[in-house]
């Protein structure tokens, strides 16, 4: 062989190995990085302690996948179902105004056999209570690291910004958010439960996180004083009084004891605990005469089993609101 084709061909070699190699690394990388998904409603899954779990993402209608948006986690009420939950906050519509995504979970059917059904086969979470009446509490369901999953598995899927993941939660959900606040402290910016109960005393937040908590003051469910609750024969649990826990956040925040009012009108009220660590906040509101219902939402229960219903303040913006100003720091 002539001594020059051997220069060349040994040239030639080593390009071609060098390509080969980068188109791998982009292979690999173009492999790692988030497809951009249309906008409209998806149903995804992952297998998590070998059980098929479910959410739904409502992609807002700006997203581009290339700019990091904000995640809301909105948990449906005990018996509920995602798409429910969709329907009943409307939180759908909000993320396509202020372009983040809104992403619904779905509870543990009592029977894994068959689907979810509010009455002969209802969805929960485990909320750490251990009331008889939820079956994910009765059969120990990891839900906390369902969500810790569900996260990691939309960071592969889109481009969500960490310091702005969210959660908020209806009832048995409401009771769900508070738990993951708890234990999820690390990647929740900020929580926002509406008409539930923190039942938990441990574990502390890891990290300080903001809190807003919305009740009715007549709400059957979530006694305002605390006590029994029943649905038909089935007793619920006894819930503590609202203040209880809400006390229990601002001591675990280290926020001054006494609040100031930030909204006196028509009935609804929200005072707001300052100074707390790495200025994080908690803010109380109560809608007068509400029942178990999400304000400004919409429900399907009969008002004799859940009282009666508001639209005085709309729980989805005034939440949206207090998100936007607690980022994670």
């Amino acid at each position: 062989m002539h001594p020059g084709i051997g220069i060349k061909l040994a040239v030639f070699l080593a390009i071609a190995i060098l390509l080969d190699g980068m188109t791998a690394v982009i292979a690999q990388a173009a492999s790692s990085m988030p497809t951009t998904i249309r906008p409209g409603d998806h149903t995804l899954e992952l297998t998590h302690h070998d059980l098929k779990r479910h959410y739904v993402v409502h992609v807002p209608k700006a997203y581009d996948g290339k700019t990091p948006i904000p995640v809301v986690i909105m948990f449906h009420g005990g018996g509920g179902k995602a798409r429910g939950a969709m329907q009943e906050t409307g939180w759908s519509a909000k993320a396509d105004k202020a372009n983040f995504l809104a992403v619904y979970p779905e509870g543990v059917p009592r029977d894994l056999t068959r689907r979810g059904s509010f009455v002969a086969n209802p969805q929960s979470w485990n909320d750490g209570s251990a009331r008889t009446i939820l079956a994910a509490a009765q059969q120990n369901i990891d839900d906390v690291g369902f969500v810790n999953a569900m996260l990691d598995d939309l960071g592969t899927k889109f481009r969500i910004d960490p310091r702005c993941l969210y959660a908020t939660g209806f009832s048995n959900g409401a009771s769900m958010v508070f738990r993951a606040g708890r234990e999820l402290s690390v990647r929740l910016a900020a929580i926002a439960p509406v008409a539930g109960s923190d039942w938990l005393d441990q574990p502390r937040p890891a990290q300080p996180l903001s809190l807003l908590y919305l009740t009715g003051t007549e709400d059957p469910l979530n006694p305002f004083e605390g006590g029994e609750i029943t649905l038909g024969a089935k007793s619920a649990g006894k819930k503590p009084p609202v203040r209880e826990f809400i006390h229990k956040w601002v001591q675990l925040l280290g926020c001054a004891s006494e609040p100031k009012t930030i909204h006196d009108r028509d009935g609804v009220k929200g005072i707001a605990y300052a100074s707390c660590h790495e200025n994080a906040e908690v803010v109380f509101y109560t809608v007068a005469g509400m029942g178990h219902f999400w304000p400004g939402g919409m429900s399907h229960l009969p008002e004799r089993i859940v009282g009666k219903s508001s639209n005085k303040i709309s729980a989805t913006d005034v939440i949206w609101e207090f998100f936007q100003k607690h980022p994670k720091k």
